[in-house]
């Protein structure tokens, strides 16, 4: 396991990082809520490593960070006319999306519902680590299922230890909370997990929001 402040030479932990990535590797790295636990979706050996470490059920989807709004054609089914406004008003930021999901989403990933969670992150090391090797992530949280999610490297190597191949240090997170959840494949939304963006300000643009149970 390695951890590189991303303060020193930001590009270079970036590739540094997309290598560990594209090699099937599993990286942990700062995004506008907590740390997250990143993979190449496109290598299930890595997505099931991943539901290993984190001692996660395989029935528990995982969500993931695209490098732009425009990849988002390619893992969702489709398109509701409210998710474009939700893109519009929040993205990039902490609010993910739910959506119907397309082929190119492994089963693993949505945990065999049909439906993948998808954020555009507001950070420019998730953003960045998406765009080096042209795929989504996943952005699942750092934490030991069911423990509390890592806020700084500290907390991620405290927490896995040498369980994560590479760990990008970016400080401390400035929430404490994670991304909101909305669920976009229903009428109306539903918000599956409040998180930093509340739901009077998911209402600004959408007139009817409900509530998860």
């Amino acid at each position: 396991m390695e951890k590189v402040d991303i303060s020193q030479d930001f590009q270079s932990a970036i590739g540094k990082a997309a290598d560990v990535l594209l090699a099937g590797g599993v990286i942990a790295f700062p995004t506008e809520t907590l740390y997250g636990l990143g993979v190449d979706i496109r290598n299930e050996a890595a997505i099931r490593r991943l539901f290993t470490i984190k001692k996660r059920s395989d029935s528990s989807p995982v969500l993931i960070l695209i490098p732009s709004v425009e990849f988002l054609a390619q893992y969702v089914d489709n398109l509701p006319p409210v998710a474009l406004r939700l893109i519009e008003l929040f993205w990039p930021g902490g609010l993910t999306l739910v959506f119907k999901a397309g082929s190119m989403a492994s089963p693993l990933l949505t945990a065999g519902t049909g439906r993948i969670g998808i954020r555009f992150s507001s950070n420019p090391v998730a953003t960045s680590l998406a765009r080096a090797i042209d795929s989504a992530i996943t952005g699942t949280s750092a934490n030991i299922s069911g423990k509390p999610a890592c806020r700084s490297a500290q907390d991620v190597l405290d927490c896995f230890g040498e369980n994560v191949d590479l760990i990008l240090d970016g400080g401390k997170t400035a929430h404490s909370v994670a991304s909101t959840v909305l669920d976009v494949t229903t009428d109306p939304p539903r918000i599956l997990r409040q998180g930093v963006v509340s739901r009077e300000q998911i209402k600004t643009c959408v007139s009817n929001v409900e509530d998860f149970g």
